[in-house]
């Protein structure tokens, strides 16, 4: 195990940034749903739904969720960086992570919505974020 290069309040700080909700990634989406007009048709953060999914259009039965690559083990560059502190508690977080959004889905599923999975990554292409957002509202 390395020493954190850190003191512990400077770590405290920089983990308390971390948000969970209005990240960059998610108000991209958000920008996009508004601009192919479906500004309000959606709620945000369904807490009733398995997983509250980011944005939930409850009239189409659809759900997105938006995910960081590295906290949901995304197959990319960015999500499949290993730390090299505390790996195995890392490994451990991100594999329930993994557990949970794989229930959530499949729970989601059998209620008879649908869900869509939007990666941190695919946020950065927006042509190709706005061509996926529209196939799926249809």
């Amino acid at each position: 195990m390395r020493a954190d290069v850190f003191d512990p309040a400077k770590r405290s700080a920089i983990m308390r940034a971390v948000k969970s909700r209005d990240t960059g990634p998610e108000l991209k989406v958000r920008a996009l749903v508004r601009e192919l007009g479906y500004a309000r048709r959606y709620r945000l953060n369904g807490a009733n739904l398995p997983g509250k999914p980011d944005l939930v259009f409850s009239a189409m039965r659809k759900a997105v969720f938006v995910h960081g690559c590295f906290w949901h083990g995304h197959d990319c560059k960015r999500g499949a960086r290993q730390p090299k502190d505390n790996a195995a508690y890392w490994r451990a977080k991100i594999a329930r992570n993994t557990a949970r959004d794989r229930a959530s889905l499949k729970a989601l599923r059998k209620d008879d919505w649908t869900p869509l999975v939007i990666w941190e990554c695919e946020t950065r292409d927006a042509v190709a974020l706005k061509r996926k957002l529209t196939k799926f509202l249809r």
